[in-house]
């Protein structure tokens, strides 16, 4: 079959590679029919997530039940599924308690330490071998460990964009959101307009905002925010000072939820980036501290921007003082699949409106280069095996 394949960094082929087979009885083949790249791929085409030998990329990816193992009962050949990026048992201690995140089985790397070359938690396809070395979605065929507790068939009625971002970023916007409990009418900040931060502005509004305040310094970001997202205010960060106006908009006490929805890949200087090499540290905090000085006394942070290693500047005397909570995870998609496919079915949520580019699974490495340079106004690529 073909599939993109990560060599090293800024280098991802459309190549051929063996066909997946069944190598457990709770395994499906699945016959890809769109994939996406996501943000979260970056972090391995930059080179800020170490991965040493040839992987197959993409973990947001949806298709055509092919085969299962002798385990699978809920699903057969035909079938048209979704499926979570998280790879999890379904039945270890996390699993059973709502954090197939944290899954005890799907990684042997796994452990309760936490950190970029320390233990780690589940599974993840196509996201380097200290997530298990699964190869991933961008490619015409994959192989689903478990699953018969991760895929979920998909209504007849929608189309492969309807559901596709049920993968990753839907559920991780939704987390956002969901993770501050909200009771409607709270004011939120976004930082980031890429397709996290759009999706966490649609959960938003879905749970009753006052006010969606999108924060970016790409204008066509920030266009989106305004158009997708339904901001209420976009900020152009690059222009002006992001959180004074924040709280001009908030009288002067700052939103009662902020999510940091860019993680270590924020916007900075080649002087700072050489710091934070010297210091082993991938990437920064600007969009956490941002999201920290934004948020009102007593409020809360939501991170789910991907971070790969602690930082020094972790402002954690600010957050003391200002009484935030703070949660941060990725998101634990199996939780939220199902509520939110209902909202696609019905049309209470849209996700496929942030897609800007569709191309042929051959097209891929030129995806990579147009989504990481951010050209051509590029805000989510969706690939199609079946075009190429």
């Amino acid at each position: 079959m073909h599939a993109l394949v990560f060599h090293k960094p800024h280098d991802v082929r459309f190549e051929t590679v063996p066909d997946p087979k069944i190598q457990d009885p709770r395994d499906a083949i699945v016959r890809v029919t769109s994939t996406a790249i996501c943000g979260s791929d970056l972090h391995i085409y930059n080179g800020l997530l170490p991965q040493p030998k040839s992987m197959v990329l993409g973990h947001e990816f949806m298709g055509i039940v092919e085969e299962v193992g002798s385990e699978v009962t809920n699903l057969k050949r035909g079938d048209r599924v979704v499926v979570p990026f998280p790879i999890a048992c379904g039945r270890c201690f996390f699993c059973t308690h709502d954090l197939p995140v944290a899954c005890e089985s799907s990684n042997e790397n796994y452990g309760p330490e936490g950190g970029l070359v320390r233990q780690k938690g589940a599974g993840l396809f196509g996201y380097t071998d200290l997530y298990g070395g699964y190869d991933g979605g961008q490619a015409e065929y994959a192989r689903v460990p478990f699953a018969d507790f991760g895929p979920r068939v998909v209504p007849e009625e929608l189309t492969d964009e309807q559901a596709l971002f049920l993968t990753d970023i839907l559920p991780t916007g939704w987390a956002a959101i969901d993770w501050a409990r909200p009771e409607g009418g709270e004011s939120y900040a976004i930082f980031g307009c890429g397709p996290v931060g759009l999706m966490a502005m649609k959960s938003a509004w879905m749970r009753g905002a006052s006010q969606v305040i999108g924060v970016d310094i790409q204008p066509y970001r920030l266009a989106m925010a305004e158009r997708a997202g339904h901001a209420s205010m976009v900020i152009d960060a690059s222009k002006e000072d992001a959180i004074e106006r924040i709280r001009a908009l908030t009288e002067g006490r700052g939103v009662d939820v902020a999510v940091d929805a860019v993680g270590m890949e924020a916007d900075e200087s080649r002087l700072a980036r050489l710091g934070h090499m010297l210091k082993a540290q991938a990437g920064n905090i600007k969009a956490l501290e941002l999201a920290v000085r934004a948020a009102r006394r007593g409020g809360f942070v939501s991170v789910v921007g991907v971070y790969g290693t602690d930082y020094d500047r972790f402002p954690l005397g600010q957050i003391m003082d200002k009484g935030l909570q703070l949660k941060a995870a990725q998101a634990p998609v199996h939780v939220y699949i199902d509520e939110l496919l209902e909202h696609i079915a019905h049309g209470r949520l849209v996700a496929n409106d942030i897609i800007t580019h569709e191309l042929p699974l051959r097209g891929g490495p030129l995806g990579y280069d147009v989504f990481n340079q951010k050209r051509d106004d590029c805000v989510k690529v969706v690939l199609k095996p079946e075009w190429s």
